[in-house]
Formats: structure tokens, sequence, C-alpha cells
């Protein structure tokens, strides 16, 4: 079993209560738009740490735009702007399509969102909504769950407070 502690769009905010909620878990996922390099930073050093490049970071930060990976039998890729089902962008949908994931991970929109997407070989969409400071959202939040032998489990979204 794996824990994963999920969240998005920083902007370079980094709350400590997020080492409070993700202590038990084994990894940290950063679907994007983390500002200031120091926050992976204080993520890496904390706990593993998958992160991808959203369109405020900078092309210089070595960040990849997708995370495409196998963990606990489920296949998982993780991009910044991904759109949401059933609309998401032209060029994420062919490649849904053609090679669906059991789990999709976006962040960019600020808006929590978990759901099956029956139109896509039932996969998973999880969007943490947006734990910084910037942008239209009212309440940061992120996500813990777990991962374990193909099935996704115990999930529960964290309220940070207001922005």
């Amino acid at each position: 079993m794996t824990r994963i502690g999920l969240l998005s769009d920083t902007h370079s905010y980094l709350d400590p209560q997020i080492f409070v909620h993700f202590d038990a878990c084994n990894e940290i996922w950063h679907a994007g738009d983390v500002g200031h390099l120091t926050v992976a930073e204080q993520l890496r050093t904390f706990r593993p740490l998958r992160i991808v490049s959203g369109n405020i970071d900078k092309e210089s930060n070595d960040l990849p735009i997708n995370q495409r990976f196998t963990l606990e039998g489920l296949d998982i890729w993780m991009t910044h702007i991904g759109g949401t089902p059933p609309n998401y962008n032209p060029t994420t949908r062919p490649a849904l399509k053609a090679n669906p994931p059991d789990l999709f991970v976006c962040g960019h929109s600020h808006i929590l969102k978990v759901v099956r997407d029956p139109t896509i070989n039932n996969l998973l969409f999880i969007n943490p909504g947006a734990a910084g400071k910037t942008g239209f959202h009212k309440i940061r939040t992120v996500i813990r769950f777990s991962l374990d032998a193909g099935k996704i489990l115990d999930m529960q979204v964290i309220e940070l407070g207001k922005k």
C-alpha cells in the first residue's frame, strides 16, 4: 500500500499544515503551478515527490510537463492542463482515448473535482483544487488517498482554510 498526498496550484505558497496532513504519506504528487522552486525543494526534502510543470512555472525549471507511471498496479498520468471530463483539452483527449490511464490527475482550474469518466475506460479523474493563495478559489484544498493492488482507497479531501 502506498499513501499519496496530492496538491496543485501552490503558486509559491506552501501551507505548513500540508506537512501535518501528509505526514503518513509515502509520496507527494504536485500537479503543477508550483511557483518558486523552494516549494518543490521543501516537499522533496519531506517525502519523495512526483511533480509536473504548470503554466506559471518557468521553462527553465526542468520540471516535466507530464508524468506517466505505474504504481501499485495502476497506470497514472499526471499533467497540469488536461481539462475536465468530458471536456478534456484538445491535445489531451486523443491521448486519453488512445491509451487511457486508470487515474488521470490535473491541476490548473483551481476547482476540486473527483469523478469517474465512463466515456474513457471509466478512468478516475482527480483535480485537488488549489493549495495556494493565488486564484479565484475561496477554500484551499488538497487530497490524500491510498493505492493498493490496483485499487484507490481512503480518499479524503482536506480543506486548508480560506485563501
